[in-house]
Order: structure tokens, then C-alpha cells, then sequence
């Protein structure tokens, strides 16, 4: 782990120099604070003024402090395109962190490689960095990711004929079509195949196709926001016993409480080391860094973590570590793409980055765990 920068809270701080001058390092960020992406946005949003504020007062970045612009896009794409483009025009940013959802993340991925602006995504499709555009990066695991974890813990038990039910929001839609690519692959049959709209309040009629399909042996929604808590409720009213599957998407205590306890009981996703801080082994490389952050944001809102705050914290220490590197607290915005790019062994609370010329991910499958709900709180599947 030689090679290795923890993440922790307390050691982002202690690298960033001297007292702050009067010179400010502007960053950009447009969120779905409200709107129906606002569970995932709203923590995006706390945890970047907490890091902003934490930061300051520890003497900023390179001697200069940070200011955070901050705009609620409400999780639209015409209005993250529009944001993007005043936080370059205008507010003059070095870089932009962003894009609660996919499709906002892609609006505003058309201006930041128009306008030639750093850009780190908080989104989960992997259309958002595959094909790799030179000047977007993004924290958290990809729906491909997701759907492989998922299909390695299916196979695992046996499972190899499931039912899918999916959101048409672009994040639903896009994670549906990477588990039907990579299915075949873990030898799973995608036997029902249903969908439902952002909209909808009810989602009887589609589960009662995949209740009356023959030899299913579980059931996955890909999804977020609402609707999966829909589906996990009406899942229950119908008595359907077998396994259900969610995506990283409805990672956080929300999905709980929407769904309700006992209805989410035994549900199975994809997480990070975030969600199990207390249950993470002593020389967890992970642990350091969860620890911190997760202790300053319950402290300062009194509010449990979400995976989706995460991908924020990650984005900001990426993004400060970068310029720190780099050298220049007003970096030329290439030679702060170039450093973003070198990044590497960077342990955040979604895993630990190394991106490459080819990879602005810089994650890998291990960074996920496979987590289950257990008495209205998270354990990891051993």
C-alpha cells in the first residue's frame, strides 16, 4: 500500500498548505439537490460544502482557499447544460463536479469537452467515460460493474433464469441493457423483462407478469429514486418469495425507509465500504478514510451516509489532490486534466483510483461489495 494517498477527511486536510491568501481556487458543481434525483443530490451537495468549509479552515489549497458555486439542476439535463455553461462562462471555474444523474452528467460532459474543463462525474452509466472523452472522469462504479456483481453472486447460488424490472430513466435503461450484454456471460437467462416509467406510483401489473413466469429464480431492478422502493413494496403485497436484487443506484438509508424495513429485508445490491463502516476489518484499506467521512458528515448534518455523498467526497479529493500536484492554484485547465489522469492508489470511500489514458474510472470490481439489508441496516453477504 507504499503507493497508496489515503482519503481520510483528516489526511486530504493536512497536505494543503500555508493559511489561505486572498486569492480563491473557484470549483464548479451542478447537482439534483431537488427533483426527483434529490435523495441521491441533496447528500452530493452537504458533503461538498462540509469538505469546501473543512478545507478553508485548515489553510485551503496551495495557501489559497476554496470557493464552491454550486447550482440545483433539479436532475434536468437542459438545466446542468445551462449551469455548466455559466460555471465556465461565467463563474470562471477550474472544474466542474457533477451530474447526479446520468443524463445531466452527459449534458454537462458536452460543455466541459466543448469548452476544454475538467469534469468529474458523480453518475453511475458508463456511457459517461466509455468511449473515454479526454476531459471526464467519474467516482462511482459503473451499471456494468454493477450488473457483473450482481450475476457473480447469482451464479454463485445456482441462479440462472431471473426476471428484470427497470426504470426508463436514463440511468434504468442504461444499467437494463449492460446486464442483458454481459448475462450470457454468467451463464443468466433474462426470462422477464419489464419495465416502468419515473413516474409511475405503482408497479403491480409489470411484477405480476414476472410473479407468473415460469422458472425464475430471482428477480433484479435496475433503477433509483422512487421507483425501486415502489417495486420493493409491491414486491412484498404480491408475496413473491424469491431473491430480489437493486442496483448501487438506491444505495442508502433512503431506499429503506421508502421501501420500509420489513419489506426490504433480505434485498441484495451492490455497495461500498461506506454503508458498513463499523463491520470493516481493522486493515481495511478503506477503513481510514470511511471512518473520517462518515464521522464529519453525521456530525455536522446528524444524518446517516450515503454512497452517493461519497461519490461527491471522492470527486473533491480527486479533484484537490490534482491540484495539488499540479502545483498551480489558477492550473491551466490541460495541465489539471493531465494530473487528474496521473492519478493513482487515491483510497476514497468508493474505492481506490488509479486512472490511466484509457481508464477515467480507475476502478475495479473489488472496490464493490455485495451487501444485504438486515434489520433496517446494511451487512455485508460473506
Amino acid at each position: 500500500m507504499n503507493t497508496q494517498k489515503t482519503l481520510a477527511l483528516a489526511a486530504v486536510l493536512a497536505t494543503l498548505g500555508a493559511p489561505a491568501a486572498l486569492a480563491q481556487i473557484r470549483i464548479g458543481a451542478t447537482l439534483a439537490e431537488t427533483g426527483p434525483a434529490g435523495a441521491l443530490g441533496d447528500p452530493e451537495a452537504k458533503t461538498l460544502r462540509l469538505l469546501v468549509e473543512q478545507i478553508n479552515a485548515a489553510g485551503g489549497v496551495l495557501g489559497e482557499p476554496l470557493e464552491l458555486v454550486l447550482y440545483d439542476d433539479g436532475g434536468d439535463p437542459n438545466n446542468a447544460r445551462t449551469f455548466a455553461t455559466r460555471l465556465v462562462e461565467h463563474d470562471e471555474v477550474v472544474a466542474i463536479i457533477g451530474g447526479t444523474t446520468t443524463g445531466t452528467s452527459l449534458a454537462i460532459r458536452s460543455v466541459a469537452e466543448e469548452e476544454e474543463i475538467p469534469f468529474i462525474s458523480l453518475a453511475g452509466g458508463i456511457e459517461i467515460i466509455d468511449p473515454v472523452q479526454p476531459f471526464t472522469f467519474k467516482t462511482p462504479h459503473t451499471d456494468r460493474m454493477a450488473c457483473e456483481k450482481i450475476f457473480e453472486d447469482m451464479q454463485a447460488q445456482g441462479i440462472s433464469r431471473i426476471g428484470m424490472i427497470s426504470g426508463t430513466d436514463g440511468f434504468g435503461a442504461s444499467m437494463r441493457n449492460q446486464c442483458l450484454s454481459v448475462a450470457e456471460t454468467y451463464g443468466i437467462t433474462v426470462a422477464a423483462d419489464e419495465s416502468y416509467a419515473p413516474g409511475d406510483a405503482d408497479m403491480v401489473p409489470q411484477l405480476t407478469n414476472i410473479r407468473n413466469t415460469e422458472g425464475l429464480q430471482a428477480v433484479l431492478n435496475p433503477g433509483f429514486g422512487a421507483g425501486p422502493a415502489i417495486v420493493t413494496r409491491n414486491y412484498r403485497q404480491l408475496g413473491i418469495e424469491l431473491p430480489l436484487y437493486q442496483s448501487h443506484g438506491v444505495a442508502g438509508q433512503a431506499y429503506i425507509d421508502l421501501s420500509g424495513a420489513e419489506n426490504a429485508e433480505g434485498v441484495r445490491l451492490p455497495g461500498t465500504a461506506l454503508l458498513i463502516a463499523d463491520q470493516l476489518a481493522g486493515d481495511d484499506a478503506q477503513r481510514e478514510a470511511v471512518v473520517a467521512y462518515r464521522d464529519a458528515y453525521v456530525g455536522r448534518y446528524n444524518e446517516p451516509v450515503s454512497t452517493f455523498g461519497g461519490y461527491a467526497h471522492d470527486a473533491l479529493a480527486i479533484l484537490v489532490d490534482a491540484i495539488t500536484r499540479n502545483g498551480e492554484a489558477d492550473p491551466d485547465p490541460v495541465d489539471l486534466r493531465d494530473a487528474i489522469e496521473a492519478t493513482s492508489g487515491l483510497v476514497g470511500t468508493t474505492g481506490i483510483y488509479s486512472f490511466t489514458a484509457e481508464d477515467h474510472l480507475g476502478l475495479d470490481l473489488s472496490a464493490f461489495r455485495l451487501l444485504e439489508i438486515r434489520n433496517g441496516g446494511w451487512t455485508p453477504v460473506q
